[in-house]
């Protein structure tokens, strides 16, 4: 008995400090990434991910944060290597947490950098991809925030691009900040992102 007793205790110990390595790791990549310091909190999220192989959570956070950095990126070169290392690890995310709404949003968000640097050569090709990513993330998790809002983002984005109304869209970033409201994060490194633009873009909808 105390031998069982003494194998649960090291067991326990052992997983603590697994947690408290994860937990302070974690932190520190936001912590990278908030002043600024991306590729570091990129590159200690991608540290992590080699230690959490059955948590999609580090894997994300590097594809989000290669993703951002392409927007207005001039580079192709550049562009391309944020670009490919965000759907690596979109792919090793998706491998860990299948049909997940949020890596959905992601990878969307991921083409839409694509598009937003070449619309003539990869609208074409990735534009019908957006669309059936956020149907699908819709379908998996209809009262997903960033699923609503960034759905709405996206359909804005394109009927501005073809001169037409984004009015009909403006009631879906209503319903995604009346969700943001009242929304908490599963824990404290789950996705909490996108109130702050579905203000600012539903400001723009009552202008």
């Amino acid at each position: 008995m105390k031998k069982i007793i003494t194998i649960l205790a090291v067991l326990l110990t052992t997983v603590t400090f697994a947690q408290d390595q994860y937990t302070n790791g974690m932190q520190k990549a936001f912590q990278l990434w908030g002043e600024g310091k991306t590729a570091d909190a990129s590159n200690m999220f991608e540290r992590i991910s080699n230690a959490e192989l059955d948590n999609w959570l580090p894997y994300y956070y590097v594809a989000q944060i290669n993703t951002i950095a392409s927007f207005g990126e001039k580079d192709k070169e550049k562009l391309t290597q944020n670009l490919e290392k965000a759907q690596e690890f979109i792919d090793l995310a998706k491998a860990i947490s299948p049909d997940n709404s949020e890596i959905l949003v992601q990878q969307a968000m991921t083409h839409t950098a694509w598009i937003a640097f070449d619309g003539a050569t990869y609208g074409m090709t990735l534009s019908g991809k957006v669309v059936a990513l956020y149907q699908k993330a819709a379908q998996l998790d209809p009262d997903n925030l960033r699923v609503v809002f960034s759905k709405a983002e996206w359909d804005m984005g394109s009927a501005a691009y073809f001169g037409k109304d984004i009015a009909p869209y403006c009631k879906d970033v209503k319903r995604s900040l009346e969700l943001f409201a009242n929304f908490k994060p599963e824990s404290d490194f789950h996705p909490n992102w996108g109130a702050d633009r579905a203000e600012q873009t539903h400001k723009n909808c009552t202008k």
